[in-house]
């Protein structure tokens, strides 16, 4: 007789990409862009990997893949432009992950900032970073950047990427 399926066992899956993006799919991430300036113009994307990595110095750092048609201008930029995204955002989020969006074209608004970076308005917080290193890690590259200048203080909440989309912090 076949042995009865513990239905009360945890389910377990092996180790690879499917499981990794099934259970970041869980995870809550804030949502930012990530902007750059190269010989074609601007180049952005939206980035859910944005992390705080150190206070002294002030440094920060994202995930982009190498395949991503902001790669090549990022892979050489002196200086990122960070964007914190707020819940009203939604569009702008998802204009700036879709491939072959025209990301500053209308009704994105925006400006050259410091350093000749690409500045998105009406965000919730901005900062402009010199790039200090890239570190390969597999199909991506880890990008760390000191931070420069930037404005904390845009109005409203979060916007978060939750379980395949975009969302906003419920109490």
């Amino acid at each position: 007789m076949p042995a009865t399926p513990d239905l009360a066992a945890p389910r377990t899956d092996t180790g690879g990409g499917d499981l990794l993006r099934s259970v970041f799919r869980r995870h809550a991430a804030g949502v930012s862009v990530i902007t750059a300036c190269g010989d074609a113009g601007p180049v952005g994307f939206t980035a859910t990997s944005l992390t705080s990595v150190s206070a002294e110095p002030p440094l920060l750092s994202f995930g982009i893949g190498t395949g991503s048609s902001s790669w090549p201008t990022v892979s050489g930029a002196e200086y990122v432009g960070v964007h914190l995204l707020g819940e009203h955002q939604r569009e702008l989020a998802a204009t700036f992950a879709r491939s072959g969006a025209d990301r500053f074209g209308a009704p994105t608004a925006w400006r050259e900032g410091p350093e000749g970076v690409p500045v998105l308005d009406g965000v919730l917080a901005w900062l402009v970073c010199r790039v200090v290193g890239r570190v390969p890690a597999g199909d991506h590259r880890i990008v760390l950047a000191e931070v420069l200048r930037g404005e904390p203080a845009g109005a409203g909440s979060p916007l978060l990427y939750h379980e395949g989309r975009f969302t906003g912090l419920r109490d």
